[in-house]
């Protein structure tokens, strides 16, 4: 077997996207796509265009073919068949394009806007299995004028409901707070007093957003008490983190307290501290991590993400996922970038004797498909 061949057998892999959101419902003018191709949630200067950025260039020369257009094709052309074809076809071409085999999709982020699981799985013809957000479901809870004492007790009761079917949580403490919270779990009396405050400024204001830090720690450890594994977000993200508040490092006495429960704790995107959650995967037994939402903005770079994801973590402690959401454009992306950056990797410590061609196959299988099923508990497939 070739180094030839090793990239035809990361691209036959049926990638298991272990954390990704659902593509959008409609058409979108390129205002709102150009909004979509970055993180920040402020308007996109007049003298500038997010096109010319590394994500920008990686969807004119790998999404352009997708839709049967020629590599760097002009913004105005790429924009102008996208319109043409229409939502529904430019999602469904680009999800085949990706070759992502099954889809484990966190709802819980607008998704009046995006499709759910079976509208993904109608849209890609693949499977679909469910993540579940804990600030969604307790702000949920909230909504119904639950009293402040109750609010414990019916937490506990919905989210059991809520995840009835699905195979994983997801905590979003690092936007609304940072890791620098306290890691043990809150006295019911904290909790009760925490959500009498926080219900009536929400009934007060209409708005129920959870940032309580009390109020966070609890949900997440009810999260811990559910069972199923839980991802975190960690680094790179939108203005509405404090970057430096979101390195995975500052989970590690969380880490330590969660450890004894047996739950996996799954550390998503990390950018731009990847090597750090490599340690703390390599370190605690039930710690994971990927470098998803890094990888599609990288674009040209990402070689180098997805080669210092390989440095530290045992590579049964790695995953796959693109952190999609919205434009299909990024779960094309996703894949492909990280299978050409897995692709490089591999075939270089191959070429110079560092490694055998078949444990490359066999890395490789793992981290894009095989990590993920026995994590989640997900059925096999035989790509």
């Amino acid at each position: 077997m070739s180094t030839d061949s090793l990239a035809a057998a990361i691209d036959g892999i049926a990638l298991v996207d272990h954390h990704v959101h659902g593509a959008l419902r409609q058409n979108t003018d390129r205002a709102s796509l150009e909004q979509m191709l970055t993180e920040s949630d402020r308007p996109i200067p007049s003298w500038m265009t997010q096109f010319d950025s590394q994500i920008g260039f990686a969807v004119r020369r790998w999404c352009a073919p997708a839709l049967g257009l020629a590599p760097h094709v002009p913004p105005e052309e790429y924009l102008a068949v996208r319109r043409e074809l229409g939502a529904p076809e430019v999602t469904r071409r680009l999800l085949a394009a990706s070759g992502i085999g099954h889809y484990l999709l966190e709802t819980g982020y607008r998704g009046a806007e995006i499709l759910g699981v079976h509208g993904m799985a109608e849209a890609s013809g693949r499977p679909v299995d469910e993540i579940v957000r804990l600030e969604a479901v307790l702000e949920d809870v909230a909504r119904t004028g639950v009293a402040a004492a109750d609010l414990p007790a019916r937490f506990r009761e919905v989210l059991a409901e809520r995840t009835a079917h699905a195979v994983g949580l997801k905590s979003i403490v690092a936007y609304r707070h940072g890791f620098d919270f306290e890691p043990e779990p809150p006295t019911e009396r904290e909790v009760v007093r925490a959500a009498g405050a926080w219900l009536e400024a929400s009934q007060a204001t209409g708005a129920y957003r959870v940032s309580d830090p009390v109020l966070l720690r609890f949900a997440l450890w009810a999260g811990v008490e559910r069972g199923l594994p839980i991802q975190l977000h960690a680094g790179y993200g939108d203005p509405d983190v404090e970057l430096h508040r979101c390195d995975p490092l500052l989970l590690t006495r969380f880490i330590k307290l969660v450890e004894p429960r047996g739950v996996d704790l799954l550390l998503l995107h990390c950018y731009p501290f990847q090597r750090n959650a490599g340690y703390l995967a390599q370190v605690f037994p039930q710690v994971y991590f990927d470098v998803g939402l890094g990888v599609n903005y990288t674009g040209a770079r990402s070689d180098a993400v997805v080669a210092e994801s390989l440095e530290l973590a045992p590579f049964a402690k790695i995953l796959f996922s693109s952190d999609a959401w919205g434009p299909p454009e990024l779960h094309h992306l996703g894949a492909l970038l990280w299978r050409r950056g897995l692709t490089r990797a591999l075939a270089r410590w191959v070429e110079e004797g560092d490694w055998h061609l078949d444990d490359a196959v066999r890395v490789a299988r793992m981290i894009g498909r095989d990590n993920a099923r026995r994590v989640y508990g997900l059925a096999g497939s035989e790509a």
